[in-house]
């Protein structure tokens, strides 16, 4: 099995670890006002208040009564 040629340093091992770790928050999801109820979620996904997505209603939502 190969094996690396040299040592890297923790410096190196850091900044490449830095990375990934900058480019899960520039990815976070992005948040969208709903049209019917104007709770927020997220883009591209069904209302979780409302149950509704692009005007029709998708998911059956329970109530507190």
């Amino acid at each position: 099995m190969p094996n690396p040629n040299a040592k890297f340093s923790k410096a190196r091992r850091s900044q490449r670890r830095a990375q990934y770790y900058n480019r899960l928050e520039k990815n976070a999801p992005e948040l969208t006002s709903c049209s019917n109820c104007g709770a927020t979620h997220q883009m591209h996904r069904a209302c979780p208040s409302c149950g509704q997505y692009r005007g029709r209603q998708i998911v059956a939502v329970k109530t507190d009564a």
